[in-house]
């Protein structure tokens, strides 16, 4: 199927569940048999590597439609899938029934884009919907986790695409939240092609899309944004939150480990709120200045997604640098605090909720 073919309908499917009302969209494909609920909770968070739990325990795969749903990926709330009879890959996500169409109008809104998968088809169960994506060859994090770190050559090449995406969704009034390295996926098997996969943890701005303002604190902890850590219910700035969240994701693309880390959340916080994170002296003074642009306090300091776009790290060829031993510290308006950097600073080997 062809990639237009393939958009079209897709568009086509989004419009229809969109359409109807809620009553009525059970009328649309329907599933077989459903999987086994998802535990409740937050979204995969990074922990420490100190709780890994038990793996390879293999289980028979569910039927959904014309779909057979494997095993779960790896820190994430989403299936391996295999159409049943062109045996072709998908990522399977699970929505609830009574909140799905928000989160289906947000894939309506983005439409199409080279760095975002949109859904291939949709199936709706009894109180669950089922959204089919491309399948995909890995994600970011455990790339990461795999390389270590990456060169400034490389990471600018996956880390533009990755911004290409979040850049898209910004201009088109959709807040992302709870961003990370594994949200990215590889497209490709030579490992050149990232798109965001999943809108499921967004949200829609309404009205005047220039007020960005949210109220409630979601995110994964090592890519949370100090604003989000305050006291109080006061309201912070969506776009400013995931640039910082980008901020962090570049950061352990080209050290190997988080800027902000700790095995005990209360003193993670702490280091957050105060800003303070290092950086090799070998990291090219550009790569630096863009780490810098989004790893601000002041979410007000730090540029916007389509700013970063032209960005010169970003625009011109960039020299390969090698890691120093000697680091450089860096703060908003803060002294530098001194970096452990153990074992528990690479990243982590797998992620459980909070």
């Amino acid at each position: 199927m062809s990639v237009g073919v393939a958009t079209a309908r897709s568009q086509l499917c989004l419009k229809r569940l969109l359409d109807e009302p809620p009553d009525q969209s059970l009328k649309c494909k329907r599933a077989r048999l459903a999987p086994p609920p998802l535990a409740p909770g937050l979204s995969p968070c990074l922990r420490p590597r100190s709780h890994t739990p038990k793996s390879g325990q293999s289980q028979s795969p569910s039927r959904v439609g014309p779909y057979f749903l494997f095993e779960p990926c790896e820190g994430a709330e989403t299936y391996r899938a295999v159409h049943v009879h062109m045996q072709q890959q998908y990522t399977c996500q699970v929505l609830q029934l009574r909140s799905h169409q928000e989160q289906l109008t947000a894939y309506a809104r983005v439409g199409h884009h080279d760095n975002v998968c949109v859904p291939q088809d949709v199936v709706i169960g009894r109180d669950r919907v089922y959204v089919f994506l491309p399948g995909h060859h890995g994600d970011m994090h455990a790339y990461v986790r795999g390389k270590k770190r990456l060169g400034e050559e490389e990471a600018g090449l996956l880390f533009a695409q990755m911004l290409s995406a979040v850049a898209h969704c910004h201009r088109h009034g959709v807040v992302l939240r709870d961003l990370k390295l594994r949200r990215f996926v590889f497209t490709d098997r030579y490992r050149t092609r990232l798109a965001l996969l999943g809108l499921d943890d967004c949200v829609l701005l309404h009205g005047n899309h220039d007020d960005d303002s949210l109220t409630d604190r979601h995110g994964c902890p090592a890519y949370v944004g100090p604003e989000l850590l305050t006291t109080g219910s006061g309201s912070y700035s969506g776009r400013a939150a995931d640039v910082w969240s980008l901020g962090v994701s570049l950061y352990t693309m080209l050290i190997g480990w988080y800027p902000f880390q700790d095995t005990q959340p209360a003193a993670l916080f702490a280091k957050i709120r105060r800003g303070a994170y290092s950086l090799p002296d070998g990291l090219s003074p550009r790569a630096k200045c863009l780490i810098g642009c989004m790893l601000r306090r002041s979410p007000g300091e730090r540029l916007e997604a389509s700013e970063l776009l032209v960005h010169p790290w970003l625009t011109n060829p960039r020299t390969p640098h090698h890691h120093g031993v000697h680091k450089t510290h860096h703060a908003a308006h803060t002294p530098a605090q001194n970096t452990q950097e153990g074992d528990e600073q690479v990243v982590p080997t797998w992620t459980q909720k909070h």
